[in-house]
């Protein structure tokens, strides 16, 4: 019987080269993760620890392969193996499981091969300031998911992900009530704009995006009964938007530099002339200063390859406001990775 010596205490020059190792294989874990998605791996743990042969023969993948990756997740959190070749569920990877309310949409369109491409393309980016995805794609990123249904649909199911894991936080932070009609600008499939809907029975909602998107809308507002009170209208906000009291916008004022971000701000403001107590309402990450661990600087990064937005400081958001005509009254933090961001007319 062999034994293993204990591991020797690691030098600080060890530990940095093993940070820098981790950051360099970053997009090795994406893809390990992407796949377990794609083969279905946390929902088929549900019931308990599987072995690998019995995942891989009902998931259609090679056994040896697919224990490889699994191996490599187990390294970092998201499964564990009680058993030698035998895997089982943590609470990371509970929260990739499908479902309303989890983390599976929004890992899986971060993860795939499109995002990816443009990733790897960054240098293209920080030469020149201009998104890498129109370089990789030929076109601009949302011009790409419209001419591209199958990728559109993942995208657009990891923002409803996305929102409907954050949506309860930010209920819990901000009050809605007192608006009649709620305008969700580029709101998607309507998640957001459903959620506080059905916690203020007494107003009315609009959903505007593209004919595409509004066309996967509709269904999802039908099946919440909520067709009476929310109208979804198909519209280009650089144009104009529907009329409202107020305005919400989930994580659109990033896609976008100041001036077309900008553009979108004076439509709506347009819309609210004549109206005091109009209001616009973001729920954005907000950079915070310093030096620190801060996911809006990640998501900056996303920002700066796909669309050509951008992340911003609290003080950015009351200059983005100040030229679009309106006054930053407050950021309120949620318990999540988001602040609700809240402006009047000026």
């Amino acid at each position: 019987m062999s034994t293993v010596d204990a591991a020797p205490a690691v030098p600080p020059e060890a530990a940095a080269a093993q940070l820098v190792f981790q950051l360099a294989t970053g997009h090795i874990m994406a893809s390990a993760l992407r796949s377990a998605l794609i083969f279905g791996i946390p929902d088929r743990l549900v019931d308990g620890p599987r072995p690998v042969a019995d995942l891989a023969r009902e998931a259609g993948a090679n056994e040896d392969a697919l224990y490889r990756v699994l191996r490599a997740l187990v390294s970092v959190g998201i499964f564990e193996e009680p058993s030698p070749r035998t895997f089982a569920l943590t609470l990371p990877s509970r929260m990739l499981m499908s479902g309303p309310g989890t983390l599976h949409g929004l890992v899986r369109w971060i993860c795939d091969g499109a995002p990816m491409r443009a990733h790897a393309e960054m240098e293209y980016s920080v030469r020149t300031g201009k998104p890498a995805a129109e370089k990789v794609f030929g076109m601009a990123v949302f011009e790409y998911f419209a001419a591209h249904p199958e990728l559109s649909e993942i995208f657009n199911n990891g923002m409803t992900s996305f929102s409907a894991a954050i949506i309860p936080t930010v209920l819990e932070a901000y009050d809605f009530s007192g608006i009649t009609t709620l305008v969700d600008v580029a709101g998607g499939h309507g998640q957001v704009l459903t959620s506080i809907l059905e916690k203020n029975p007494e107003m009315r909602g609009v959903l505007v995006d593209l004919d595409h998107v509004i066309a996967g809308a509709r269904p999802k507002i039908a099946a919440l009964g909520l067709a009476d009170r929310c109208n979804a209208v198909a519209g280009d906000f650089f144009k104009d938007v529907p009329a409202g009291d107020a305005y919400v916008l989930k994580h659109i004022i990033h896609d976008w530099d100041d001036e077309r971000a900008g553009a979108i701000l004076k439509n709506i403001r347009a819309r609210l002339a004549g109206q005091p107590n109009g209001r616009v309402i973001l729920i954005e990450s907000v950079i915070q200063q310093g030096p620190g661990p801060d996911l809006g600087k990640v998501v900056d990064l996303e920002m700066l390859v796909l669309p050509g937005g951008r992340e911003r400081t609290a003080d950015e958001f009351a200059a983005l406001f100040a030229r679009s005509g309106f006054a930053l009254t407050r950021i309120v933090p949620t318990k999540s990775a988001v602040s609700v961001i809240e402006a009047k007319l000026a």
